[in-house]
């Protein structure tokens, strides 16, 4: 009886351990990327256990796939791609070679090629309407206190897109809107959470100095300095910082009907240390020739198209992309602009890569080794987000988050996701290689 009972427990705990396995592949295969990105002229192996196997839905003549190993008594197989041409095909992953499980795009794509940037550039952001930052009381020519945008529903972080009929311009256009329509309610276009829906408010005559006014503070644009991160020296399609532009009191992205980008003069470095992270400090003129235009800004990071295809202090020749699945943990360098207004670079460690099925800003975690850059800025400062990660001579990513409590150390992002956001169609492109408020 004693021995039955040490038999059923080992079998349970056998039992647990296979299920436990099993329960961990399923996992796994949800995990997996809905694409798997290989470059044409590569060989990708992919592995399952068994009961997995792996089967492409059609043949296309895109990829063809096959086991490896001829071990059949391993649980593991290991199945490997061979690219015939660029496109996309699909796998699938079934349970004993019957059951589907999941299904997977294998993406062969053509070796994009882009300058990688470096360079030092001031951002000029203008938004779309005018971004609510505050809302706040009124006090009446009567010396009763009125609160008209948060009775009319209005929340900060809200961009006002039109009042009475008339899309608004500026913050200025704000004051002259209100104190030219005669009506004792309008109607205000609001946009919240990338929805519009409109509201009616009644505006109140301040005592402050007989203007009508809504309670609120908004901001209409937005400057910094950052870092270009690549170009196309074909399309003249560029990015740059590597996370989006958030308003400094509300952390919004910000909405942008359109901005520029131009050539920085650095003027100071004040350097990082624990727990109060540095900048780079420089200036530029809005009066100078811009560089280019901004078309969008996303949370990983800003785009557009550049003027001119050759920059000043820019000696990059086009790199090949290194996608995610290629990236590895080890040696790498950046490329950034802190002494003499040139691009420089430095030695950095990727010290772990993230594996990211969708778009995430964090993708690597990466160390600043290089000396002189330490002696300089002490590690990572701001200002800085946006440097092009080089490695095995491939753009990789681009520097956008530091440690506060380590400014050696920061975050990474992966090329792939900023390239999903210009407008290159990477999938299978073969051709390309201070702030302002006002008060109201």
């Amino acid at each position: 009886m004693q021995k039955y009972s040490r038999y059923k427990q080992q079998l349970s705990i056998i039992l647990m351990i296979v299920i436990a396995f099993y329960l961990f592949q399923f996992c796994f295969f949800n995990y997996y990327p809905d694409r798997i990105n290989i470059v044409k002229g590569d060989k990708k192996a992919f592995d399952v256990f068994f009961p997995f196997t792996v089967k492409i839905l059609q043949d296309n003549n895109i990829v063809n796939c096959g086991p490896c190993s001829k071990n059949t008594l391993s649980l593991k197989k290991s199945y490997e791609f061979n690219t015939i041409q660029s496109g996309i095909a699909k796998m699938q992953l079934k349970l004993l070679g019957i059951i589907p499980v999941r299904d997977i795009e294998v993406n062969v794509l053509e070796r994009v090629y882009l300058t990688p940037g470096g360079n030092s550039i001031g951002v000029r952001l203008n938004t779309r309407g005018v971004l609510v930052v505050a809302v706040t009381d009124v006090i009446g020519v009567d010396g009763k206190r009125y609160n008209p945008a948060k009775d009319g529903g209005i929340k900060v972080g809200d961009s006002i897109l039109e009042i009475d009929g008339e899309k608004v311009k500026d913050a200025e256009h704000v004051v002259e809107l209100l104190n030219s329509i005669k009506k004792e309610t309008i109607d205000i276009v609001i946009e919240r959470n990338n929805a519009q829906f409109t509201t009616q408010v009644r505006p109140r005559k301040s005592v402050q100095d007989n203007c009508y006014r809504l309670g609120i503070w908004v901001r209409d644009k937005t400057a910094g300095i950052g870092t270009l991160t690549f170009y196309d020296e074909n399309t003249g399609i560029f990015g740059a910082l590597g996370h989006g532009i958030t308003d400094i009191d509300t952390g919004e992205l910000l909405k942008i009907e359109n901005g520029k980008i131009m050539s920085a003069r650095i003027s100071e470095i004040e350097q990082g240390s624990k727990g109060s992270p540095g900048e780079i400090k420089g200036a530029f003129y809005e009066t100078q020739d811009a560089l280019g235009d901004i078309t969008s800004n996303t949370e990983f990071g800003i785009y557009g198209k550049l003027y001119k295809k050759n920059l000043d202090n820019n000696k990059s020749k086009p790199l090949p992309v290194g996608f995610q699945e290629e990236v590895k943990e080890g040696k790498a360098y950046i490329l950034t602009t802190i002494n003499d207004n040139k691009v420089q670079k430095y030695e950095i460690e990727i010290v772990k890569a993230q594996n990211q099925p969708f778009p995430e800003q964090k993708s690597m975690i990466i160390r600043i080794t290089d000396k002189k850059l330490l002696q300089k800025t002490g590690g990572i400062v701001q200002g800085m987000s946006g440097s092009p990660i080089i490695q095995d001579g491939k753009l990789i990513g681009a520097v956008t988050h530091v440690f506060v409590n380590d400014p050696t150390k920061g975050y990474g992002i992966y090329i792939d996701w900023m390239l999903e956001q210009a407008d290159f169609n990477y999938k299978t492109k073969s051709e390309f290689a201070q702030t302002k408020k006002d008060r109201f």
